[in-house]
């Protein structure tokens, strides 16, 4: 009986493993059959260095230079806002707050991350945005700046557990040999934790950008909408997942807007495998 559950155990993990990997390849040549027929008729260089996206006009133009740079902006925006707040917030719940405080302030952060996107969609839509009108003086409250406040808020859950599992790690010898050397607590913190602790950190960041750069809901809301490049924070913009997500119930299937939709996503996908294979070789290979 024994034999037979480990046998069993094993057929059930091996079928996970299995299936997560056709699945993977599965999404990846689903992106790629549908995308590429578009370059039968637009070229590789308009696609890409083009800010024209006029799918349903008589002339159409599939520019995605103007998306990607939307795409960018909020991405950024995000995590200029999100990582020193996450890692501040993670810094303080493993090197600084006590039990008590940990047990209140880590399920309040980690709180965030159960939140439906639509719901800060909303809050930036009927609270943020019209606060921003009111004391900055701008036309319109739905840009980058307002988007990336949101997704800020969204993934500082993200980065912050991420990076307090990853200090949580460091040995505690290296704290205290720090401390016997006459190091304050700041100095140990910064010059023997952060960076004992930086892969885990840098990794938290990474899949920070994913989340942001993938998100759908929030920016449809509240980026804005147009399809240009912004020469302000203020600008309103149109990142590529808001295109995807908006456009894709007004394609005829197998049409060329159909298709460069599709084309949008591989770009998407493209963006974060690079971000993750960049990680991997030059920051895993290193700790290695």
């Amino acid at each position: 009986m024994k034999v037979f559950k480990e046998i069993l155990f094993k057929a059930v993990t091996y079928f996970a493993a299995i299936f997560s990997i056709l699945a993977l390849f599965g999404i990846i040549l689903t992106l790629f059959m549908e995308g590429i027929p578009m370059f039968q008729e637009v070229s590789l260089r308009e696609f890409l260095f083009s800010s024209a996206w006029y799918p349903t006009n008589e002339h159409q133009s599939f520019g995605a230079l103007a998306l990607f740079f939307g795409s960018l902006a909020v991405t950024i925006g995000a995590l200029v806002i999100a990582v020193p707040i996450g890692l501040g917030t993670a810094v303080y719940i493993s090197e600084i707050a006590g039990s008590r405080t940990k047990e209140i302030i880590k399920p309040m952060i980690e709180l965030l991350a159960g939140i439906p996107s639509v719901v800060y969609g909303l809050f930036g839509m009927a609270f943020l945005a019209p606060f921003l009108i009111r004391n900055i003086g701008i036309d319109s409250g739905l840009n980058i700046f307002t988007a990336s406040i949101v997704l800020g808020i969204m993934i500082i859950p993200i980065i912050s557990s991420m990076s307090e599992d990853a200090l949580s790690t460091v040995p505690r010898a290296l704290r205290e040999a720090s401390y016997g050397l006459g190091a304050t607590r700041w100095e140990t913190i910064t010059r023997v934790v952060i960076p004992s602790a930086k892969t885990g950190i840098i990794g938290s960041f990474v899949l920070g950008f994913g989340r942001a750069i993938g998100e759908t809901m929030v920016v449809i809301m509240v980026a804005g909408g147009a399809a240009q490049i912004p020469s302000s924070v203020f600008d309103p913009v149109r990142p590529l997942t808001t295109s995807i997500a908006v456009e894709m119930a007004e394609t005829v299937l197998g049409s060329i807007h159909f298709h460069s939709l599709f084309a949008l996503a591989i770009m998407l996908f493209i963006i974060t495998f690079i971000t993750n294979l960049f990680t991997e070789l030059f920051l895993f290979k290193k700790v290695k």
